[in-house]
């Protein structure tokens, strides 16, 4: 399908209000383990389990996600007792994702979040067995200056206890748990803004005390366990590990054999609208991810801090947006253009990992940027084909309010608040289906 005809298809696709979702309620989108941990712009589960539902015909599937972020296409796929295959260079990613997937004996949960919540108890309820003021903190040294930047000191030495008894945890399953729970309530132990797109601090916020935030949260956590525990095939439960391939890495190398996959459900990083190590840089010092933090950065497809000097784009779709980008800001066409150059070999990877008539489908928006149409839909269509796909179909939704942001400053492409943005962000967004023959 040649440039024109892409873009033709796209302007004639209606809405399809089938996979809009817009009756789910955030009880059904956080169902299971998929309320674990906060992520920005995380897409539904209900929309992986529509698509696995139209594209899977057996029971041994193998489904994978090079973008996993907070593990949604993984927690879906082994809810089914699918092979669940991906990568996230985020390393919070896969903390959380490896946590989510693993569904955990209910009753021994329990009994080991309660012996957690008996060590960390505050101390006005201090027991003879357990004495918080016999904990040493666990506060990365090299990170302080940085820790102290956005928690007070006392919120710090509790929050540095709780880090240390999770970190004597001797079963890797029940640590990532409780590391789990522990990132999700840094920012609301801290001064971080929780009403700003970007990290900021707020010295007027009344912050969550660390035991009352984890322990609150610990409960959610449990019941989320129980009712995954109650889906997940007994073969996946009894043998977890040879069901779950997940690795902190590039999404340009899987973890998977060639002609292997039946199919990729993913949501890319959009052109540097989100700085995913920024907003996780709470969980980046505290569990000490990342030796430094700016270089760790350059690392993220997305990101601002990557360009290309030697690499050419082979979407004319793509050319086409940077080259009208480059008549407005040269700094962010190049950051465009490695973009989608960093796209065009996810999708290589991805023609490589699929079985014969196995489908990738991902999920993208467009936007507007600088005063440039940013056709990032249209863009990765047209890279799917120079990787080999053909082009199998496309689903234009709508996004409910209440699932992502919808307010965007023009000019940098963040999302905004209502009162400082200057135009909608992605309103729709679409799902581009490649085949592969």
């Amino acid at each position: 399908m040649s440039p024109d005809a892409i873009l033709e298809w796209f302007d004639r696709t209606p809405i399809d209000k089938d996979w809009s979702f817009s009756e789910c309620k955030p009880s059904d989108t956080g169902k299971w383990t998929h309320g674990y941990h906060r992520y920005p712009a995380k897409f539904i589960p209900q929309l992986v389990e529509k698509l696995m539902d139209t594209y899977i015909d057996n029971d041994t599937a193998s489904v994978n996600d090079p973008f996993m972020g907070c593990g949604t296409t993984i927690v879906s796929a082994i809810s089914r007792g699918f092979h669940a295959s991906g990568t996230d260079i985020n390393k919070i990613a896969y903390l959380m994702t490896g946590a989510k997937a693993k569904a955990i004996c209910p009753d021994y949960l329990k009994k080991k979040v309660n012996d957690f919540l008996l060590q960390i108890c505050p101390p006005e309820i201090e027991s003879e067995l357990f004495s918080k003021n016999q904990i040493e903190p666990c506060i990365p040294e090299k990170h302080l200056e940085k820790i102290n930047y956005w928690f007070t000191e006392s919120a710090r030495d509790e929050l540095g206890k709780i880090l240390a008894v999770i970190r004597k945890e001797k079963e890797s399953v029940i640590k990532s748990f409780l590391l789990v729970a522990f990132s999700h309530v840094l920012k609301t132990c801290s001064i971080w803004s929780l009403s700003s797109t970007k990290p900021s601090r707020d010295f007027n916020k009344r912050s969550t005390l660390p035991y009352d935030a984890i322990k609150r949260h610990l409960l959610k956590m449990l019941k989320g366990n129980s009712h995954f525990y109650d889906v997940v095939p007994s073969h996946v439960k009894d043998n977890p590990d040879s069901y779950l391939k997940i690795r902190i890495g590039c999404a340009k190398e899987q973890p998977v054999p060639d002609d292997s996959v039946d199919l990729i459900v993913s949501s890319s990083p959009y052109v540097t609208s989100y700085e995913y190590a920024d907003l996780h840089q709470l969980s980046t010092l505290w569990l000490d991810l990342a030796g430094d933090l700016k270089e760790y950065r350059k690392e993220f497809i997305g990101t601002s801090y990557k360009h290309y000097q030697n690499k050419a784009l082979k979407s004319l779709i793509a050319s086409k947006i940077v080259d009208e980008m480059e008549q407005k800001n040269r700094k962010k066409a190049k950051e465009i253009d490695a973009f989608y150059i960093d796209m065009q070999e996810v999708f290589n990877e991805s023609y490589r990992i699929l079985k014969l008539g196995g489908r990738c489908c991902y999920v993208i928006g467009n936007t507007k940027l600088r005063g440039v149409d940013i056709l990032n839909a249209e863009a990765f269509a047209d890279s799917l084909q120079h990787s080999g796909f053909k082009l199998d179909r496309l689903i234009k939704r709508e996004i409910p309010l209440k699932i992502l942001p919808q307010t965007r400053d023009e000019k940098t492409g963040r999302f905004a608040s209502k009162d400082k943005a200057d135009a909608q962000a992605y309103p729709t967004e679409y799902i581009v289906i490649g085949l592969k023959e």
